[in-house]
């Protein structure tokens, strides 16, 4: 008789620190003490030079007043401390690795495993959302300020993602007769399972987030980026603004920087992160799913350079996934969720829209190259779902991405639905909302 596979699995290879030795994280953690009141004061010195809306005399003299007291700062204080903080942190760099993991909480109960045949098929949900989660001074550039208000109150909205299912744990049902194959929704979705999301630069933020999310979804990969001197040489200031929450069991991850960048964006170490998650068990086989995280990059005129990342991001996907896979191991989805920053109507994104990409990947939205769904809104690329037959990729793959065309915060989702059958179908609910039959 086969014996019950552990549930939850005993933690494998995530470990929560960084750094293999608890010494270098105490380094680290030293390091960033001493970086941070200069990271304070230029942050509080561009908000200052931040416009507003109904500027008067008395928002200047304030403004001004706040200037002259963050570069005292910064001058007195920030800088005689960033000295050697910055001496101490970038060769950290080199043994840190680019992600922090937080373990669940010894009272998490994930769902139960998923266990074909019993159970034939099992809705997973999703959900990517982009937060601008920036320092406070450049989110101010963006009209938005007081990131860790805001990252309380994200964490908040997404609390009400946890509530189960209506479809229940085999649900998922066909839309009825007449049914539109998609329909644009304001409300976060019920049933969640992962969340990814970008732009949350700020390590303060993304902790207040942290301390929503974590206790109830389960573990959390943030702080993900290659910090420090990079090839290129680019000097990357800030992280990727990535961050994961799994409902199940995470067995392995892995984050790459993207080897091109230009302007602002060379400053963030944006890439790929990627994740396997553990979501049941088929005849003693373990059953995986595969999550693929990124930010594309951001300035509208730089289409030749995101069609690069957009290269290396699916020879990425391929190898990470080669690498993680087990003999005999079932895969339930494989889904890429994030920002690609460009769209499927404008001209100048031709090159884009045209991509490798879209003869593996296919987007529920979109009709063809500057074609979409009726019920699609503008915006930036969205949801791909695999189309069968794709090169070196197995049936039913799927990938997601947000879009201003499905919400005002650029927030997509979509719930998928996983068979152990040799056939795909897809078709669109709810809010970018899929369903994807996938392969043994």
């Amino acid at each position: 008789m086969q014996s019950t596979p552990d549930w939850p699995p005993t933690p494998g290879a995530l470990r929560p620190s960084p750094f293999l030795h608890p010494v270098l994280h105490a380094l680290h953690r030293l390091a960033r003490a001493l970086l941070f009141p200069a990271y304070w004061a230029l942050d509080q010195l561009l908000g200052c030079w931040a416009p507003v809306a109904r500027p008067s005399c008395r928002k200047a003299l304030r403004a001004a007043a706040g200037a002259v007291a963050a570069l005292l700062l910064l001058l007195l204080v920030g800088l005689p401390l960033a000295l050697p903080g910055l001496l101490l942190w970038l060769p950290l760099q080199a043994w840190r690795r680019p992600f922090c993991y937080r373990p669940p909480p010894q009272c998490w109960a994930p769902p139960a495993p998923w266990r074909p045949p019993a159970e034939p098929a099992r809705c997973f949900g999703f959900l990517s959302a982009n937060l601008c989660l920036l320092p406070d001074g450049l989110a101010r550039f963006n009209n938005l300020r007081h990131s860790q208000r805001r990252a309380e109150a994200v964490g908040a909205v997404l609390l009400a993602g946890l509530r189960p299912s209506r479809y229940g744990t085999t649900g998922c049902s066909s839309p009825g007769p007449g049914t539109p194959d998609g329909v644009l929704t304001a409300a976060v979705p019920a049933g969640l399972d992962f969340v990814c999301l970008q732009e949350v630069f700020d390590l303060r933020a993304a902790r207040r987030l942290l301390g929503h999310l974590a206790p109830n979804l389960g573990p959390v990969l943030y702080d993900v980026g290659s910090f420090g001197l990079q090839p290129g040489p680019h000097l990357k200031l800030l992280g990727s603004g990535l961050l994961l929450v799994s409902r199940y069991p995470l067995l392995r991850a892995a984050f790459r920087s993207f080897p091109h960048a230009r302007r602002e964006d060379a400053l963030a170490s944006k890439g790929l992160l990627s994740a396997q998650a553990l979501v049941g068990f088929l005849d003693g086989r373990r059953i995986v799913g595969f999550l693929h995280c990124t930010h594309l990059h951001a300035p509208s005129g730089d289409g030749p350079l995101r069609c690069k990342q957009l290269t290396v991001l699916l020879d990425w996907i391929e190898q990470f996934e080669g690498e993680s896979r087990q003999s005999g191991e079932a895969v339930a989805f494989s889904v890429l969720l994030g920002d690609l920053n460009f769209d499927n109507c404008c001209l100048d994104h031709a090159k884009e829209q045209e991509h490798e990409l879209f003869s593996q990947f296919r987007d529920p939205c979109r009709l063809g190259t500057r074609r979409e769904q009726p019920w699609a809104l503008g915006g930036g690329a969205g949801d791909l779902q695999h189309r069968p037959g794709g090169a070196h990729r197995p049936p039913g793959r799927g990938t997601s991405a947000p879009s201003v065309r499905a919400l005002p915060a650029h927030a997509r989702w979509r719930q998928l639905r996983g068979r152990v059958e040799r056939r795909t179908r897809t078709q669109s609910v709810s809010l970018a909302r899929c369903r994807g039959d996938r392969a043994t």
